[in-house]
């Protein structure tokens, strides 16, 4: 065999590896990658059965979705807390609605752990409560108790005034892992669509010991 021979023996092998690769990469590619403008979802249901590194999910709605859970997606206890937890200084996210009076009504209000001081502060529309419902994330300032409490909650240079009321539901965070999904929790998704019916979770929300996630 020729120098001239084997090289160009070599060339088309490295061509072949190349194109392998890129077909490998492309069906994976097609695999994992949301639909073009697919935008994150947030799923609110019970998980009806667990397989490996996914799960079944019902929605409240009482759709089907498959949930495939990569590793590193972060998993998260919702735990009942209580009203009287929520004080000056505590780092707070409520979901809300608009009230007459320009005041928001809380719908349940969810306490973080110092760890978690910060996140996603700021004031922005949320799916409870119909087309004014909100989530705020701030510092309680002010808080009056009357009927209910009304709380200042600020976020940078701007605030909201807050009716809590006594029967709202109140949680705080603890760390999970992936044994925290079982079959019959109730859990929040928050992921991106890969196909019809089917999403990758970034984030899930449980509730611990058959909690329900109010948020």
């Amino acid at each position: 065999m020729t120098a001239m021979t084997r090289r160009k023996i070599a060339a088309l092998f490295a061509t072949l590896l190349v194109t392998a690769g890129a077909i490998t990469a492309g069906a994976a590619t097609a695999q994992t990658t949301p639909p073009s403008g697919a935008d994150p979802v947030r799923l609110r249901g019970t998980i009806e059965s667990v397989a490996g590194d996914a799960l079944e999910l019902t929605t409240r709605s009482g759709g089907a979705v498959h949930v495939q859970v990569p590793a590193g997606s972060r998993l998260t206890y919702i735990v009942k807390n209580s009203l009287e937890n929520i004080q000056p200084g505590s780092y707070i996210g409520t979901a809300a609605v608009p009230q007459a009076d320009g005041t928001l009504r809380a719908l349940e209000v969810h306490i973080f752990p110092p760890g978690m001081r910060g996140t996603g502060e700021g004031s922005r529309p949320w799916d409870l409560g119909g087309d004014g419902g909100s989530m705020t994330n701030g510092t309680v300032g002010s808080l009056v108790s009357a009927s209910g409490r009304v709380a200042t909650v600020k976020y940078g240079n701007d605030e909201k005034r807050i009716l809590i009321p006594d029967d709202v539901p109140v949680v705080t965070f603890e760390p999970a892992d992936p044994s925290a999904l079982t079959a019959g929790a109730k859990v929040i998704v928050v992921g991106r669509p890969v196909a019809e019916g089917a999403v990758v979770a970034s984030s899930i929300s449980i509730g611990k010991d058959g909690l329900t996630p109010p948020m």
